[in-house]
């Protein structure tokens, strides 16, 4: 199959945009529906996310994890993000798998997220974090900001706000770090931005 016969897949949800977030957390794209067990952001059973938030405000990994469906408390992790002002988006609208998989290197972006557009109904935000290098690599190019060293900000502008841009490990399983140093990276950036104590 050639690249013109790849398919262009449009994101199938919402930005999740509760009122008062301060913070946007910003992946690449969903995997293939076939990995899914829910119908919200980082779905897939393989991807740590819900694990760190887990640990980070329950002290357990297993919080959000629903053993009998094999999948995630979809409920109890949208009203923990919308407790703590948390929004979740990706920096594509549209995409080509060109692996076919849900990889972030097989990942051709069509259509990128409007960023300005998207914090216009997020008045408090003053700070994003991408969780991946693809996610990134999209601000970084877009809208001038650097890349910060893993685990900490850069600052840039949008518009009339000054931003800071937090890189964080991917939450994928497939990247080389244990689940409580990938915590730990996210708890110094939650901490940082007022959002644990």
């Amino acid at each position: 199959m050639n690249s013109n016969e790849i398919p262009v897949e449009r994101h199938p949800l919402k930005p999740f945009l509760p009122r008062g977030a301060r913070l946007l957390m910003l992946g690449s794209f969903p995997p293939p529906r076939n990995r899914w067990r829910m119908d919200f952001f980082y779905p897939n059973p393989s991807n740590q996310m819900w694990n760190i938030f887990g640990l980070l405000f329950y002290g357990d990994a297993e919080r959000f994890v629903d053993k009998e469906r094999r999948g995630f408390r979809q409920a109890d992790i949208q009203s923990m993000l919308a407790e703590h002002g948390i929004a979740v988006y990706d920096t594509a609208t549209a995409v080509c798998r060109m692996n076919g998989n849900a990889s972030d290197k097989g990942l051709c972006i069509v259509e990128k997220t409007d960023l300005s557009a998207l914090l216009s109904d997020l008045p408090l935000c003053g700070d994003i974090v991408c969780t991946g290098q693809k996610s990134i690599s999209v601000i970084v190019e877009d809208y001038g900001a650097s890349v910060p060293p893993m685990g900490m900000a850069s600052e840039f502008i949008l518009g009339n706000r000054i931003m800071r841009l937090w890189r964080m490990p991917s939450s994928s399983r497939a990247y080389p770090m244990r689940l409580h140093e990938k915590a730990g990276y996210y708890r110094r950036m939650m901490v940082a931005t007022g959002i644990l104590k």
